[in-house]
């Protein structure tokens, strides 16, 4: 399975709920699997050219097999950057934009890229200068937080206290780091019963160690919180949604992809493995030579064709066969933009996807003429710093792309409730509802006098193509984030249910980590491989070999 490490190993996304190492797996020199030689150069579909769509589609033609790419709208999914217009290449990053080092998986797509990464100026990180928290109308300017008041201390002891003494945050991490197996299991599994049907919330506010402090502790926590940021929009979220997030360091160490992260997906697209790598194909294929340079549009319908295939339309009213199919769309989208006859699934799994719930997320930029906020005021501290705060802007982050560049200022990052009082508006008011708000923390700084150019914004939930950021799963969802997650493990499907598989970070067990969308889409070739009569090799074995005796727990329905 995989090989332990030592005590002093960085944490990785390794489980908890399913500690396989894909890392190992995609690395390894045999490879990841082989086809039979009569499936290699078959058509597979793939639904989606986000992460995992580009991920599958890519591991998959370099196994000898032909994936078609439908996508309804642009390539990259919620890996989005947004170029301003005059820009020389500044980027506004609409989806994802910080990702944790712990998504080794990940990393290795971006590392094959031959990417450029830095440090993402978080909240008290190095990367960010300085941190402006401004709650309650009260100002506080920090580097670190020795620097702010003993109150946000307190919230951080809390929150570390909290975590030990309900979940044995340390041991359990420790078992991660290790990737011990066993121990990890026996750990995890554990506390899957007990913390399934409790709130983020309920969590924080139950522990001895908040307990002992004030509400206005518990609401600092929720406001500012520590690592990316403030969590009261996550509070009504599953507490194991919450705590595998913490014990897998997605909430630090995070970086950005200089030039924007949507040249990870799109540079698969373009890219020839090596030709050692490839079966079947002649050296320098691309999935964009495959596909005469563009996906195909968009799927309408799938259905079971009467040769027993997997009949998919698109836009145009073209229908094509496949042996197998990858869903990576989100799962709304199952039933609200495509038409996927009802015996493909289970009742059961129909119930997982439709009971998905999607959180709501807004960003505002704008690119300035340079990264002004440098400039030192008389006492040393710089002109504006990444701020969080209880105004409508919540979080604010300054991007230097460099002195001879424009900078880059998300005004406004907000979730949920936050997301919702933004979406009415176009994007012009919305710089002017952020605007104002700075204005009150910087009152002698005029942002407007800098912004060049035309603001970009998003609001997820109001995408027909997404319908919301990234899933938030509630309590009680854990068997429908089982049944999801386990999909591509169809052995023991009826016929009518084989050969469509899912994938995206929704599927996973880390709903907004890219690092979840690469995951499960990894799971999802082996099954297609599978399906198709292939194998992984002895000395590689894929999730699927391993999955009865690591898979999650299951819950009793």
């Amino acid at each position: 399975m995989t090989a332990p490490r030592t005590a002093d190993a960085p944490v990785t996304i390794f489980g908890p709920d399913f500690p396989f190492a894909f890392d190992d797996w995609i690395t390894h020199p045999q490879g990841l699997g082989e086809l039979p030689p009569e499936r290699l150069g078959s058509e597979v579909a793939i639904v989606g050219a986000g992460m995992a769509g580009m991920v599958a589609a890519y591991e998959l033609m370099k196994l000898g097999l032909k994936p078609v790419v439908y996508e309804a709208s642009r390539m990259g999914g919620r890996l989005r950057s947004q170029p301003f217009e005059g820009g020389q290449g500044v980027v506004a990053e609409l989806g994802g934009m910080r990702f944790p080092a712990s998504s080794t998986a990940f990393f290795h797509y971006v590392n094959r890229l031959d990417l450029q990464t830095r440090p993402f100026p978080n909240p008290l990180t190095p990367a960010a200068g300085c941190t402006v928290i401004d709650l309650e109308g009260q100002t506080h300017w920090a580097r670190g937080l020795s620097d702010l008041p003993p109150l946000f201390a307190e919230v951080a002891e809390a929150w570390a206290r909290a975590l030990e003494d309900g979940a044995g945050f340390s041991g359990l991490q420790q078992a991660l780091r290790e990737r011990d197996v066993p121990r990890l299991k026996a750990l995890w599994d554990r506390l899957v019963p007990l913390w399934d049907d409790r709130t983020f919330y309920d969590f924080v506010a139950q522990s001895p160690a908040f307990a002992a402090l004030s509400f206005r502790h518990r609401e600092v926590f929720g406001q500012v919180g520590f690592g990316t940021g403030g969590w009261d929009s996550d509070f009504p979220n599953s507490m194991l949604e919450i705590l595998r997030v913490v014990l897998t360091g997605c909430d630090e160490n995070q970086h950005l992809i200089v030039g924007g992260a949507q040249q990870v997906p799109v540079g698969l697209w373009h890219h020839a493995p090596a030709a050692h790598e490839l079966r079947h194909w002649p050296a320098g294929t691309t999935l964009a030579s495959l596909h005469q340079g563009a996906p195909r549009h968009g799927v309408t319908a799938i259905a079971r064709a009467a040769d027993g295939q997997l009949a998919l339309t698109d836009t145009w009213s073209n229908t094509r066969h496949y042996p197998a199919a990858l869903t990576t769309c989100q799962s709304w989208l199952l039933t609200t933009q495509i038409a996927v006859e009802e015996t493909l699934f289970s009742q059961k799994h129909w119930m997982a996807l439709d009971r998905t719930r999607y959180m709501q997320s807004s960003k505002t930029f704008v690119m300035v003429d340079r990264p002004f906020w440098n400039d030192l005021k008389a006492n040393g501290w710089p002109t504006l710093g990444m701020t969080l705060t209880d105004r409508l802007t919540r979080g604010t982050y300054l991007f230097d792309n460099g002195p001879d560049k424009p900078g880059v200022i998300c005004l406004s990052y907000a979730w949920m409730g936050d997301a919702l009082k933004m979406l009415p508006h176009d994007t012009h008011k919305r710089v002017q509802l952020a605007l104002s708000a700075l204005q009150k923390i910087y009152p002698d700084v005029d942002i407007a006098s800098h912004i060049v150019g035309d603001p970009i914004s998003v609001s997820w939930e109001a995408d027909p193509h997404f319908l919301g950021a990234f899933k938030g799963a509630l309590p009680g969802h854990y068997r429908y984030n089982h049944r999801m997650y386990s999909h591509f493990m169809q052995d023991a499907f009826p016929a009518a249910e084989r050969g469509i598989f899912i994938a995206g970070d929704d599927v996973s067990w880390t709903p907004a980590w890219v690092e979840g969308a690469v995951q499960t889409s990894l799971n999802a070739v082996w099954g297609i491989v599978r399906h198709l009569g292939g194998r992984c090799h002895a000395a590689n074995p894929g999730p699927g070999d391993v999955f009865a005796q690591i898979g999650p727990m299951a819950l009793p329905d």
